[in-house]
């Protein structure tokens, strides 16, 4: 029973004390230590003050000051927490922080980041004494450096409330106990004739004088030292004279220093100080301010102190997401900060955000998260990737808009060395599958066969073998130039994942009939790569014991770059571009096409790519509206355009956002019943030959198409429009079932089955030519001139 009693209180005091923090000695009765909650471990300041070692008068300034501290709240007053009073101590507890003065020391000495960050705590600290003084009819009578906290958010705290007294309990300025503060004293405490003059404020202000001057300089040495003018910001010395003038009246009230500096070119207005005040602002804010001041966040971050950013800004972020209406823009900013956590503060605030942010059906949404994939990729767990992002994301691949399926293609590179067997193997090949054989917009063909090459290197060994060649020459046989283009290059970036075999009796074949390519940009990188293949042959033939060598990457999972083959491929390296293809949406020009078919004219040169980083594609189901997109689609007849300069000899690893493929803006693609035309090459090359594993003919499809032959009305209307067409907005027929999608077949009856299909179509042909014109024999029947006219034209 006893020892109940005789228990120390101090015991049940919930925080830890750690620690002690230099910086205010001799300037208050405090000690500061470093805290932690009991339980959580949280981080807390604890003020102590020692019963047993200080005198009545302390105890007694001390004790006001917890009183007062408890009953003040404001977003710059230190933050109380706790605090237990025993017979041998008193403690007082707060939100971490440190004295401003050691926090200062740590700062750069001079750049932007350092004027912008004393603005702000300036600021924060005039805006805690107008709500002293005017709201609260309350004087500090303590403004210095060591009455000024830091927490770590890098936010100035207004503590040393000790002498805190009320406005209207007489003019007499309290004694200070402590002798090293008797420097703050304002020159009116010493002049009686002036203190019938002192205001609620003046006081305050002089401390504000003194602290602005300390924030420059280091702690004041005396009070003439203020007179020194040479650091104080230009822009804020007519506001610090009359805070340190001599008549208390000229001194101004901290609400109206706050308006004079915050207008036009005053002190507080900088980005800094406008951003942070938005901020605590964001839930009263219009949606359209929010896009916009997000949209500029994301530049404007990287001049702000970095503590800051992570602990101020990045958490109001992630709350104006998750709690408000804050929309896409405020991922880019939010992803940008994230880089600053380290790795266990990122998963736990940034990776539940962004799986949550992939479940949303917000189309703006999910093509911001998939252009900042790369920011945030390396921080997930496989795990993760697979069972709550991927399903979420291969959603995309099957969207009907244009632009979420050219994103989506374009994130796999940085999805796969993520992504399990079946996702990367099974689910991602058979979307590819179809994006690149049956998608109508002949940017994504050509980007699924670049992203295809540059995933090469995690496929399975088996998968990869039976994929790769199929894959590219079907793309090889595309009727978009680009797309022929990136196939050949995907051969030559992935030479070493092909046995010779394969080389001399598949590859070479069908890269051969690209020789006679229409557009010289495409037979360049044939025989280029041609040159390539037929050496690494003749290197073998010389000396067959290479043979094992250059087939070493085939059957292994992870490619040896020390290899024979790698070390002599330095033409594959060199030969392929490291660019997906960009297309532009504001130029409207005809493409050409593969040999048998008609001439078209050559494609001119593009205009400056867009700035935007968002693709500039437009589906005909969903406008781009829906993206916050502001260009619109020009007419119904927009032409896949290309520019040779996209597939210059770059290194293929290299990724860069800004220079993949763009596709161009389209009106409404073709009616159901267009056809792609018959004289496009991909349908002639189908037709000549094919794959001999069968794999191209189960997943991969078949880029010909059964075409109707043209009416004679047709004919007479429309002449030529197959010239003008744009090769990558035709129509494609529909399902993996469609019955005009003929598979390829062996090359030893490719010449039986191209007869026959030739033959079908002229009998097509004549069959509607008859049924034409017994049409026009029954409407201009009663005219015999016109009968005659009829058949002088068949």
């Amino acid at each position: 029973m006893w020892s109940f009693f005789a228990r120390d209180p101090s015991k049940d005091f919930p925080y830890e004390i750690g620690d002690p923090v230099p910086g205010l000695e001799g300037f208050s009765v405090w000690g500061l230590h470093k805290g932690k909650r009991k339980g959580t471990g949280e981080d807390v300041s604890v003020f102590v003050f020692d019963i047993r070692n200080g005198n009545e008068t302390q105890f007694d300034v001390a004790k006001s000051a917890v009183k007062r501290l408890k009953s003040l709240r404001h977003p710059s007053i230190l933050t109380y927490l706790d605090s237990l009073e025993s017979d041998k101590v008193l403690y007082l507890a707060t939100e971490y922080v440190e004295p401003l003065e050691t926090h200062l020391t740590q700062l750069s000495k001079d750049g932007n980041q350092r004027d912008l960050y004393l603005s702000w705590g300036i600021f924060q600290i005039t805006r805690a004494l107008s709500f002293l003084n005017n709201d609260g009819n309350l004087r500090h009578n303590n403004v210095c450096l060591s009455s000024v906290f830091v927490n770590a958010g890098g936010e100035w705290r207004l503590g040393g409330l000790e002498y805190v007294a009320g406005a209207l309990e007489g003019t007499g300025l309290p004694i200070k106990i402590l002798p090293s503060l008797e420097k703050y004293d304002p020159p009116e405490k010493a002049d009686s004739s002036k203190q019938r003059f002192i205001t609620k404020c003046s006081t305050d202000m002089w401390g504000l004088g003194c602290l602005i001057w300390e924030a420059f300089n280091g702690p004041l040495p005396q009070p003439v030292s203020l007179k020194t003018l040479e650091k104080i910001p230009k822009q804020l010395c007519p506001v610090y004279c009359e805070l340190v003038g001599s008549s208390p009246a000229s001194r101004p009230n901290p609400a109206d220093v706050i308006t004079r500096c915050r207008k036009a070119g005053g002190y507080f207005k900088n980005d800094l100080v406008d951003a942070l005040l938005f901020l605590e602002e964001i839930q009263i804010r219009e949606r359209s301010e929010k896009n916009r001041f997000f949209g500029g966040l994301a530049v404007q971050v990287d001049s702000f102190p970095e503590n800051v950013c992570r602990h101020k800004i990045l958490p109001q972020l992630i709350t104006a997401f998750e709690y408000g209406d804050a929309g896409s823009a405020v991922l880019t900013p939010m992803f940008k900060l994230g880089r600053l956590l380290d790795e266990a503060e990122y998963q736990k605030r940034i990776v539940p955000c962004v799986v949550k942010l992939f479940c949303s059906n917000d189309r703006a949404t999910r093509i911001r998260l998939l252009q900042q994939l790369e920011n945030f990729i390396n921080h997930l767990q496989a795990s993760t990737v697979n069972d709550q992002i991927f399903p979420q994301i291969a959603l995309g691949f099957m969207d009907t808009n244009a632009t979420i399926r050219e994103q989506t293609v374009k994130s796999v590179i940085q999805l796969a060395p993520k992504l399990n067997y079946n996702n990367l193997n099974v689910e991602v090949l058979r979307h590819f599958a179809r994006l690149q054989s049956k998608d109508e917009q002949g940017g994504i063909r050509t980007n699924t066969t670049v992203c295809l090459g540059k995933i090469a290197q995690h496929l399975h060994p088996q998968i990869r073998q039976k994929v790769l060649i199929s894959a590219f020459i079907r793309a090889m046989r595309d009727p978009f130039p680009p797309a022929r283009s990136a196939g050949v290059l995907a051969l030559a970036a992935t030479q070493q994942y092909f046995l010779l075999s394969e080389v001399a009796t598949r590859i070479l074949p069908a890269l051969c009939q690209l020789t006679v390519d229409p557009e010289k940009s495409v037979r360049d990188n044939v025989f280029r790569t041609v040159r390539g293949f037929l050496g690494k042959l003749e290197k073998v033939s010389e000396d067959p014991s290479l043979r094992e060598s250059m087939e070493a990457d085939v059957h292994t999972a992870t490619p040896s770059l020390s290899n024979a083959a790698a070390t002599w491929a330095g033409w594959a390296v060199s030969a392929v571009t490291s660019k997906f293809y960009r297309s532009h949406s504001d130029t409207v020009r005809s493409a050409s096409v593969m040999p048998g078919s008609k001439s078209l004219s050559k494609p001119g040169s593009l205009e400056q790519p867009s700035s935007s980083s968002i693709s500039t594609t437009t589906s005909s189901v969903t406008s781009m509206t829906s993206l916050e997109q502001e260009e619109v689609s020009k007419g119904n007849e927009s032409v896949s355009d290309y520019d040779e300069t996209c597939w210059e000899a770059e290194n293929w690893g290299d990724m860069e956002n800004n220079t993949f493929l763009q596709t161009p803006a389209v009106g409404p693609l073709m009616s159901s019943d267009s056809k792609r035309p018959a004289t496009e090459s991909g349908a002639g090359a189908a037709a000549e030959g094919g794959d001999a594993d069968g794999w191209d003919n189960e997943d991969w499809g078949s880029l010909e198409v059964g075409v109707t032959a043209p009416t004679a009305e047709e004919g007479a209307s429309g002449q030529g429009e197959s010239s003008a067409m744009a090769l990558g907005s035709a129509k494609v027929s529909g399902g993996w079932d469609d019955a005009e999608w003929e598979p390829i077949e062996e090359a030893s009856g490719a010449t039986n089955r191209m007869e026959e299909a030739k033959k079908k179509r002229e009998e097509r042909k004549l069959q509607r030519q008859k049924e034409l014109e017994a049409r026009r024999a029954t409407r201009l029947a009663g005219t015999g001139s016109a009968m005659k006219l009829g058949s002088k034209k068949v």
